[in-house]
């Protein structure tokens, strides 16, 4: 079946004035946060185990795929082995089965340490030819079992040694890919423990995004960017540089409801192409619910003010409660 994620790429850089716009569920948790990735248990074991169970993540990526309203499933390799290659979810589906292809250390966020407080180092567990086939010597044919798409992150943090080691393990993944006939997007961080002060960070951002592709050819660039979202200045500072980008940004961590639907709605309107949800979606009231109205709002159909009091009635009719009362979730409190 098409993949809804190949029609829009293609839509896009053929026409870069279309609306098409990249919706993706990032459920790759388990290779961040542990234990604690899939959420709080809401049933009667939760004072023994406050954290759901990692067959429920999962049922919930089933559940989600088949829903078929995200243009992306993002997944840790071993997620991706049970739901592409041995359950074949997306076979005939529209979504795009996707696998973190590296985990920084600045990504380990685990509550039982912290790493997020020193400068992130490259790392990498997962291989790609895992991620095609669940095994290191695969066929050609076998390649074609599992994702043929990865996310890799980087993250600059003002140092020369830091950041040359970074692009360095970045470049010798993209000759692996291009090899291998792995397609990548690419994830840029905002600095998680900067050496040197960096007097604007969404302009150095930027910066790096524009320096690292710049001596990448069309063979081995990564499809579409994920990035935080710095507001309508830089975003636009981007898109003016290379129309030829596309840029995605992240959802975060926090926030009321209002705050995660404004944000891929302005992000939309000064540019960006690509929204990447984890934990906004993971975390709300109903998982199906938030991500239909994420869809209207990606799709130009409702406003987000408007798609927080829809998704608001669609909770009081399932007899859902809310994480907040309406007013209060109404409230901006991060743009």
């Amino acid at each position: 079946m098409e993949k809804s994620l190949d029609t829009k790429i293609k839509r896009i850089r053929e026409d870069s004035s279309v609306k098409d716009f990249i919706l993706a569920d990032a459920k790759d948790g388990d290779m961040g946060f542990g234990i604690s990735c899939p959420g709080p248990n809401k049933g009667d074991t939760k004072e023994r185990f406050p954290f759901d169970t990692l067959e429920s993540y999962r049922q919930s990526m089933r559940e989600i795929t088949e829903q078929g309203l995200v243009d992306i499933m993002l997944m840790s390799a071993s997620v991706s082995e049970q739901l592409t290659i041995n359950e074949r979810i997306f076979e005939n589906s529209t979504v795009t089965p996707a696998v973190r292809a590296n985990d920084t250390t600045d990504i380990w966020l685990g509550l039982s340490a912290d790493y997020t407080s020193q400068p992130s180092q490259p790392f990498r567990s997962a291989t790609i030819d895992h991620i095609q086939s669940g095994k290191v010597d695969c066929t050609d044919e076998e390649r074609t079992l599992g994702a043929d798409l990865g996310l890799y992150s980087v993250t600059f943090n003002h140092d020369s040694t830091l950041d040359r080691e970074s692009l360095q393990h970045y470049g010798e993944f993209r000759l692996e890919a291009e090899r291998k006939n792995f397609r990548h997007f690419l994830e840029v961080f905002a600095p998680n423990a900067p050496v040197r002060e960096i007097d604007d960070v969404p302009r150095f951002v930027n910066d790096h995004i524009a320096r690292c592709l710049g001596g990448v050819t069309s063979s081995a660039r990564p499809l579409f960017l994920k990035m935080p979202y710095f507001g309508p200045a830089a975003m636009e500072q981007l898109v003016e540089y290379d129309p030829n980008l596309i840029p995605g940004i992240l959802g975060g961590s926090s926030g009321t409801t209002h705050d995660a639907f404004r944000m891929l709605w302005e992000a939309k309107k000064y540019g960006a192409r690509a929204a990447l949800f984890g934990r906004k979606i993971n975390f709300a009231e109903n998982q199906l619910m938030f991500i239909r109205m994420l869809r209207a709002l990606a799709d130009d159909e409702i406003e987000p003010e408007e798609a927080v009091r829809d998704y608001h009635g669609q909770l009081q009719s399932a007899g859902i409660a809310p994480h907040r009362g309406l007013d209060d979730d109404l409230q901006l409190t991060q743009l």
